[in-house]
């Protein structure tokens, strides 16, 4: 399943999601569209990892998005860029993964990562209004990706949705 994640105002995924539906590539996709939800920052209290393992302790709009999230084969962020990265929304929402994740670590190639909680975890991509900074987008996604033991779909700018689209 692809899960269209939009933290615009604009809406900006509504188009990209009627686009899904008219190819026919057949694959399932679900849009939510964030942008008036309530979704607080982590306040990194590590409870995810210690006491409630695979929980968030906030209790906002969050947990049902998390849970969609841990079933999709990918999940594309929509987002407003202010200062050329994401809004502090689609951070938001970043930041609140950690509990698809363990506190234990081990090395990948040459690098230490979370081992990962659950067998599969989505890939990313991102989708972005404005002056994003591709480049630096581009490296996070990327991150994100490799953090949570997947892999990065890329990163375009909303004139460029229809390479998404061919992405998923």
């Amino acid at each position: 399943m692809i899960l269209l994640i939009d933290t615009t105002n604009e809406g900006i995924g509504k188009k990209i999601a009627s686009e899904l539906v008219n190819s026919s590539r057949g694959k399932s996709y679900e849009y939510i569209d964030a942008s008036n939800m309530n979704i607080s920052h982590c306040v990194g209290c590590n409870f995810c990892w210690l006491k409630t393992p695979g929980q968030c302790v906030i209790k906002d709009e969050y947990e049902p998005l998390l849970k969609k999230m841990s079933k999709a084969d990918q999940v594309w962020l929509i987002s407003d860029t202010k200062f050329g990265f994401v809004s502090y929304k689609a951070k938001n929402i970043v930041d609140r993964v950690m509990p698809i994740v363990t506190m234990n670590l081990h090395m990948v190639g040459n690098q230490m990562r979370h081992i990962t909680r659950y067998d599969k975890n989505p890939n990313w991509g991102v989708i972005y209004s404005g002056d994003g900074d591709k480049d630096y987008l581009s490296w996070w996604c990327e991150r994100v990706a490799i953090n949570f033991g997947s892999k990065s779909l890329g990163v375009f700018s909303e004139k460029e949705y229809k390479e998404a689209i061919s992405c998923m």
